[in-house]
């Protein structure tokens, strides 16, 4: 058919064809590149903050408690900031900007004065089943402007560098088999690009950086004793990354419990944090290739101090009762398994 097109009807096609590409352009590639964010640290030469996780319930399941006794350590320590290893809104994340499970779930619960400090985020699994998007909205920090969440970044300090990873995009189970629940995968497909993206980029940030500690915060678990035992795809896809540059500790909550995790062949220390609310009372499970220094799976949250040449870190209880202490220099880690 087309060889009985004159010339001029031709050369209209290809002038409509590159109209079109020129006014509506194919859609750019998803790109997971990580944001820096710089915070200025206290005066006394070191880095100190806390870490909570699977917390959003309004208040219930012992959320208030813990809240009070993280405000009266994170006074006695003079904290830095928050970290939060996501599932921050339960069941299903936010409904929107203005939803008031804001509210009653972050602001009005974790009102002490100690806690009015910049709140690092990343997503869970939980966020994911609502709009992801209201969670990132710059107009949440409108209403409160602790609230800092991305998919993935890097806040430097000038004695470690944190870097947030958003887990929940490698699991295959919520593609493959997600049951009743609905996922927003909006800025994420197609995920094996987003995933690619945010590998290469995390491997970039890792391979430029300088700093004294190297922390990478996740919702999931790569090496844990818990519920849901390790993320296969972490294991497979992040974890020769962490080791290949010598990241010092993974922090992750899924896991409703509080644990230390260390492994034969790592130098990676494995930190849950994810007992914010609502706790399973459950035994953890064994490890074929890892021990558990301590498990607490009760509600709790855990602290972090660090200078250039130390680091320690405290599990407290729903009471404030500390239950496991740790701590090591940069030189002991670095040359021990």
């Amino acid at each position: 058919m087309i060889n009985h097109l004159s010339t001029k009807t031709l050369f209209i096609l290809v002038l409509n064809l590159s109209l079109c590409t020129f006014l509506f352009p194919a859609p750019l590639p998803v790109s997971a590149r990580l944001q820096r964010l710089h915070h200025q640290l206290n005066n006394n030469g070191s880095l100190g903050f806390l870490v909570i996780g699977d917390w959003g319930r309004k208040g219930w399941y012992n959320q208030s408690q813990v809240a009070v006794q993280m405000g009266i350590i994170a006074d006695k320590l003079d904290i830095d900031f928050v970290v939060s290893t996501g599932d921050n809104f339960y069941d299903d994340g936010l409904t929107g900007v203005d939803d008031p499970a804001f509210d009653e779930s972050f602001k009005y619960v974790y009102a002490a004065r100690s806690l009015q400090k910049q709140w690092y985020t990343v997503l869970g699994n939980h966020d994911y089943r609502g709009d992801v998007e209201a969670q990132l909205a710059p107009k949440l920090r409108e209403r409160d402007s602790r609230w800092r969440c991305l998919r993935s970044f890097i806040v430097t300090t000038d004695v470690a560098e944190l870097f947030f990873v958003d887990t929940t995009p490698f699991v295959n189970m919520y593609f493959e088999d997600p049951k009743d629940h609905k996922y927003d995968w909006r800025g994420i497909l197609p995920r094996e690009l987003y995933l690619t993206n945010l590998v290469k980029d995390l491997r970039l940030a890792l391979s430029e950086s300088k700093a004294k500690w190297k922390i990478v915060v996740g919702h999931h678990g790569i090496r844990t004793t818990g519920h849901h035992c390790d993320t296969p795809e972490l294991v497979t896809q992040l974890l020769p990354l962490l080791e290949e540059y010598e990241v010092d500790f993974y922090v992750n909550g899924h896991d409703h419990c509080l644990e230390h995790v260390s492994c034969q062949d790592s130098k990676i220390r494995f930190l849950t944090s994810g007992a914010g609310s609502k706790a399973w009372l459950e035994e953890n499970k064994p490890h074929e290739s890892c021990g558990v220094k301590f498990f607490h799976h009760g509600q709790g949250f855990m602290s972090m101090k660090l200078t250039k040449n130390t680091a320690r870190f405290v599990f407290y209880d729903v009471f404030g009762k500390p239950l496991h202490r740790w701590k090591t220099s940069l030189k002991k880690l670095h040359t021990s398994i």
